[in-house]
């Protein structure tokens, strides 16, 4: 599976290398290893597996559903091993990152709540290392993709940047000076739980009225098919489309339909840019970055979503029209974004375990010269007497 394979059986010093991984980010993927590895993103409704190059290039990519929620986190775990597998059957493996959509605590090894799946306290880079004979680095699925736009796509160049995910909720990064800022205990950029309406929709972490259940893809869909099961006569073009079938109704059929000049789609798809530029606004108003990054599925929608969030936004700017205003920008890597990120930094923790693997055999060989040389004496010895 990896030049990495027989190291890896020989001992772990796994665990210590990956501690060393934190801070030194900007600095330490100039001089990572230009080798394939690969990047997994787990969202709620997906599980996305590439290979990616030095260059945030895609070489190769597979996608399947998100196991059903219900089921015990091992059901996941083993479906992003069954992808590594797959993968490394036609690739080179050196490293494996994981986007996970969870908060991921300060030592990025366990997942300490995902809202969408099934993971409470989970030690999931522990449990993935112990399966692949690769080295592993988990951090949350926002933290991936900012990354991945700040090294390759639309916000190059930015030294202050903030990431919004659109999915099945909001996920969102903070960047500073080529360093993702995790926070204290590892949780920081959770946007998506911003109370934004007191009393307001139930939300799967527990609380009401957070602003992914107004501005995200299950957001988008509960308006649709609420509108649908009314047999509102707005909705008559997307319940022919589904023949009916209600839950047929997805984020993409709605987005495509809007293209097609669909009414109810267009005005869905502006309410929840409305309010993503809300919360764009709110963001801007605490932390102040120079670009806000537009990504994850539901940006696929492009203008009919960013351009009524660029217009709320400037409307609910605090000191409009006296601040310099932020650049929002759609996600240049698509929903591809959190993969690519994680297999990037993933590189950075190849190159720490290829160092220490080099140390490992450079150690093995002065010992083997060592007993050689005894050999050598002891026979010279011998030989004398």
């Amino acid at each position: 599976m990896s030049t990495y394979r027989d190291l890896a059986h020989r001992g772990s010093a796994r665990a210590t290398v990956l501690r060393t991984v934190g801070t030194r980010e900007r600095r330490s993927h100039l001089t990572a290893p230009r080798v394939p590895t690969v990047g997994i993103d787990i969202g709620g409704t997906k599980v996305m597996a590439g290979v990616v190059d030095a260059d945030g290039n895609i070489l190769e990519t597979l996608r399947t559903e998100t196991p059903d929620k219900s089921k015990s986190p091992k059901v996941v775990e083993d479906t992003i091993v069954e992808l590594v597998l797959d993968l490394s059957d036609r690739h080179d493996v050196h490293a494996v990152g994981i986007g996970a959509a969870g908060w991921v605590d300060a030592d990025r090894n366990r997942v300490l709540f995902a809202p969408h799946l099934s993971w409470r306290n989970e030690p999931l880079r522990d449990r993935i290392s112990g399966r692949l004979a690769v080295p592993v680095l988990v951090d949350n699925d926002a933290n991936t993709a900012a990354w991945a736009e700040w090294r390759f796509g639309a916000a190059r160049g930015e030294d202050h940047l903030v990431m919004i995910t659109l999915g099945t909720g909001i996920g969102g990064a903070i960047l500073e000076d080529g360093q993702v800022k995790r926070g204290k205990f590892g949780v920081a950029g959770e946007f998506g739980h911003m109370q934004v309406v007191p009393g307001g929709h139930r939300c799967p972490c527990g609380n009401r009225g957070c602003w992914e259940q107004y501005s995200s893809g299950n957001a988008l869909v509960r308006e649709a098919r609420e509108l649908a099961a009314a047999d509102s006569p707005v909705a008559y073009g997307i319940i022919e489309r589904v023949k009916g079938n209600i839950p047929d109704i997805t984020g993409p059929l709605i987005t495509e339909l809007a293209r097609d000049g669909d009414a109810m789609c267009v005005e869905l798809l502006q309410d929840i840019g409305q309010w993503l530029g809300v919360g764009i606004a709110n963001l801007a108003a605490a932390l102040d970055p120079s670009c806000f990054v537009i990504g994850g599925g539901v940006s696929a929608a492009d203008d009919l979503l960013i351009g009524p969030a660029r217009d709320a936004f400037r409307r609910q700017l605090t000191g409009r029209g006296y601040r310099p205003e932020a650049r929002i920008a759609r996600a240049q890597l698509g929903p591809e974004a959190g993969m690519v990120g994680a297999a990037d930094l993933a590189r950075l923790v190849a190159r720490r375990f290829r160092r220490a693997n080099r140390r490992r055999v450079e150690r093995h060989e002065r010992y083997e010269r060592y007993v050689e040389a005894r050999r050598t004496n002891d026979r010279t010895s011998q030989g004398t007497q």
